[in-house]
């Protein structure tokens, strides 16, 4: 590779960390190490030091959170994403944000290649090397751990201590972690044996449910077009309103899944996430859903979760595809208005009110008191015509 200048996407743990090191030697060229601020509790300014001392020509550190919110959590919650029945996606959804900015800064700063600290084994390569390749196809992109003989975990902290660079695990305890706005997720070390129970201590967003307060939070959300904009009666800008549905959800231990799923690139792997505002979110979603959306739409709109789920898990944001089919999801929140109020209570968010004044739901029809707006004598002709080919099934002996 002809290779002038990169921009790392850089995080200050073992592997990014070991990889600046290793791209500077490596390349002979100029690294700039990149920072995403996606929310995940951080030192920014260790980050900065430890970057610099590292060997980076520049440490940029971009401030994503509002973005993040407004422009990949509310749009995928908007269509109901989630993987394989329980995943929320929380770092599906930050990958192509991140890479969206390291392609600008690419840009601004005159480099001409990329990188990234994803192995070999796992989803994040992908979701990177897409948005990569679907933002600016000319990069050039290095892949560390599918070109370097540091193979493992253990030979990334021997390099690390033989460089003098400081390590956030050890051999011991080689936790792997991924925080930001929406989630938590932790993989490797103890965890690498779905046998085996996670440590408590290593919760962060989230108290244990039986901790959790003995008496029962209630929470009033409203709904715009299917995208929360008021807690409890108050205007809130999103920022500001997912932070504030981390904390109450967290303070009741809400968010909390253990999963083993299969990745993209054809393995399973055992993660476990913290997602308390997402969790809450939504159910109240859901909840408010279920008497503004018609039910064919609803039918259709099912149909095509899974398909936009995986799309996002695989690192297809950036596809004509999922764009296509967000339109599609956000044209079904239109009538998605109105407020859910949902009772927290260790570890459960329980819807137990909605209202809208675009409601579907109409009390006079559904009533099982005396009414004149549904003639019950109706639904014999009803069934018998939806029981028609039960009839002739039977008839002939099947």
């Amino acid at each position: 590779m002809d290779v002038k200048k990169i921009v790392l996407a850089y995080s200050g743990g073992l592997d990014t960390s070991v990889i600046l090191k290793w791209l500077a030697e490596e390349y002979d060229c100029p690294v700039i190490a990149y920072s995403a601020d996606i929310g995940q509790e951080e030192d920014w300014d260790a980050v900065r030091k430890k970057g610099m001392a590292t060997g980076a020509e520049k440490v940029i550190i971009s401030d994503l959170k509002k973005e993040f919110v407004e422009e990949y959590i509310f749009p995928a919650f908007r269509g109901n994403a989630i993987y394989e029945g329980k995943y929320l996606l929380g770092t599906s959804l930050a990958r192509p944000l991140i890479s969206k900015e390291q392609v600008r800064i690419a840009k601004e700063e005159g480099a001409n290649a990329v990188s990234h600290g994803a192995t070999g084994k796992g989803n994040d390569q992908v979701r990177f090397e897409l948005g990569y390749i679907g933002l600016d196809p000319q990069l050039q992109i290095i892949a560390p751990w599918r070109t370097w003989d540091l193979t493992s975990r253990t030979r990334l902290v021997e390099f690390a201590e033989k460089h003098n660079i400081p390590i956030p695990v050890t051999k011991e305890k080689p936790y792997s972690c991924d925080e930001n706005l929406l989630h938590i997720s932790y993989e490797g070390g103890i965890l690498e044996d779905p046998w085996t129970e996670p440590d408590e201590a290593m919760f962060q967003m989230t108290v244990s449910p039986e901790n959790a307060p003995d008496t029962p939070t209630y929470l009033e959300m409203t709904f715009k077009n299917g995208d929360p904009v008021a807690l409890d009666g108050e205007d809130l800008p999103p920022l500001e309103l997912f932070t504030r549905l981390n904390k109450i959800a967290g303070a009741n231990g809400i968010g909390r899944l253990d999963l083993v799923e299969n990745r993209f690139v054809g393995m399973k792997s055992r993660g476990v996430y913290e997602t308390p505002g997402g969790t809450l979110l939504r159910e109240a979603h859901l909840a408010l859903e279920a008497i503004t959306m018609d039910r064919e739409v609803m039918k259709i709109r099912d149909s095509l979760v899974p398909k936009y789920a995986e799309l996002i898990y695989n690192g297809f944001w950036f596809s004509p595809e999922r764009e296509l089919l967000q339109v599609t999801m956000d044209e079904a929140q239109k009538n998605v208005n109105g407020v859910v109020r949902m009772k927290l209570y260790k570890g459960n968010c329980i819807p137990v009110g909605r209202k809208s004044d675009q409601s579907l739901y109409q009390e006079s029809f559904a009533t099982f008191e005396e009414d004149n707006v549904y003639d019950q004598g109706d639904a014999t002709g009803f069934i018998r015509l939806n029981g028609l080919r039960l009839r002739i099934q039977a008839l002939q002996g099947k």
